[in-house]
């Protein structure tokens, strides 16, 4: 997800519709993402669980949230994340970490996440302020603390130039690891 906006949402729907539910596993990439405000309908999409299948006569087997219209991915995941990573981004993080839905990988985030508003000065400018103070489940407070990484991975210069990234290549590879062994490699994992 590029940011965390109703687009964004929106894309996310369309993708885990159209060709993730095909996947047995899926890597959510959250990298360079300045936040936004639709953390809690994306995190809900990736930790709502399974609890029964329908199969509609002359049907294949499928999910009965899919079927019945529900946003619902309930596939395996891992998290990629970096210092680029702010705002709902971390409120998206948090979330992720404390449902326990997989792993996070990458680099910790900004520790940039408090919620601002604009107040219109006699000039015309704006100034942004501080509105609403954001903490984690434990009552700890965010801003200024990033939200850690279970799993390191630094980026080093000249991966994009060379067309290597090295995050998301270990996150490929932790959710394979979490992926029954009798799964195809073609359909294994989807970014």
């Amino acid at each position: 997800m590029i940011d965390m906006s109703g687009n964004s949402l929106t894309q996310l729907y369309a993708d885990l519709d159209v060709e993730n539910h095909a996947r047995e596993g899926v890597v959510i990439d959250i990298r360079n993402n300045n936040g936004g405000f639709v953390n809690t309908y994306a995190i809900d999409v990736f930790a709502r669980r399974p609890y029964l299948n329908m199969a509609p006569r002359g049907r294949a087997n499928a999910p009965a949230r899919t079927l019945l219209g529900q946003r619902a991915l309930e596939l395996p995941t891992v998290l990629v994340v970096n210092q680029h990573s702010l705002s709902d981004a971390e409120d998206f993080t948090e979330g992720y970490r404390a449902l326990k839905l997989g792993t996070v990988i990458g680099e910790p985030t900004a520790g940039w996440i408090i919620y601002t508003g604009g107040e219109r000065l006699i000039d015309g400018s704006v100034l942004r302020l501080p509105r609403v103070r954001i903490t984690d489940h434990e009552g700890k407070d965010m801003e200024r603390h990033p939200r850690p990484v279970d799993v390191l991975s630094i980026r080093t210069p000249g991966e994009d130039a060379a067309g290597v990234d090295t995050q998301l290549q270990k996150a490929v590879a932790e959710l394979l690891k979490s992926l029954p062994a009798s799964s195809s490699p073609g359909t294994r994992a989807a970014r």
